[in-house]
């Protein structure tokens, strides 16, 4: 069965709104850790839109799970990965303008980087993934980098339905695969939700899903605890 991570970042979200303190990240993660969340993961962006720093050493200091770090290749994020020391990162392709990560990564346009940010992370003790489509160019060039895992970008899955959708699921069953096959250890995220998630959570050698918005939207309703514990049954089916 696939492991829950589940993203907090639009908890924060909602908190920026309006720069209140709250509502507070840091709980939510408490409250997902009560659902069965079996990782938590958070965003830090550079524009600090959602998660900040603050969010991030106090999740390290108060969490029963692993804590998933996603961040773009940068600088001052491997530097705060390393003072923060987060079980595992995940490299994300970032912009400015955009409203969530519109993509994978375009790891053959950024190897060298992406290798040298890979090695020091992972010589420091930090396992490092790669946010990228599921195609086989992308999981070879993942491989050079040293990264230990891949997570799939399936929002194109999520995006459209019936025949393409299944097609997409192909897709992404193929590339989970050729990545086990490969030794890199396979997770998958982005528009995952109650209505399209068992089919993913069903694909072999599947390890994590990070799931997060439709987590949250859904906790509006029936509270975050619940929302997770939802989403955990479906993917324990």
């Amino acid at each position: 069965m696939a492991n829950l991570g589940v993203n907090i970042d639009h908890v924060a979200t909602i908190r920026q709104a309006r720069g209140t303190q709250y509502p507070d990240p840091v709980e939510a993660a408490v409250l997902a850790q009560l659902g069965g969340a079996d990782q938590i993961t958070v965003h830090l962006r550079e524009d600090r839109r959602h998660i900040v720093d603050r969010d991030v050493r106090l999740l390290r200091s108060v969490l029963q799970v692993p804590l998933n770090l996603e961040m773009a290749c940068t600088a001052e994020m491997v530097r705060i990965a390393l003072e923060v020391k987060p079980e595992m990162v995940t490299l994300v392709p970032e912009k400015r303008e955009e409203r969530t990560t519109e993509g994978g990564l375009d790891v053959v346009g950024n190897m060298s980087a992406l290798t040298d940010a890979v090695r020091t992370l992972q010589e420091a003790g930090i396992p490092c993934s790669l946010f990228i489509e599921p195609d086989a160019q992308a999981i070879e060039a993942t491989l050079k980098t040293g990264a230990q895992m891949v997570e799939f970008h399936t929002g194109r899955y999520s995006e459209v339905v019936g025949s393409e959708q299944a097609r997409e699921l192909v897709r992404i069953t193929e590339a989970t695969e050729l990545a086990h096959r490969r030794g890199l250890a396979p997770h998958a995220g982005h528009g995952l939700n109650f209505r399209n998630v068992v089919p993913v959570a069903k694909i072999p050698f599947m390890q994590d899903l990070n799931i997060g918005h439709s987590i949250v939207a859904r906790a509006v309703l029936v509270g975050l605890e619940r929302a997770v514990r939802e989403m955990k049954e479906l993917i324990r089916r």
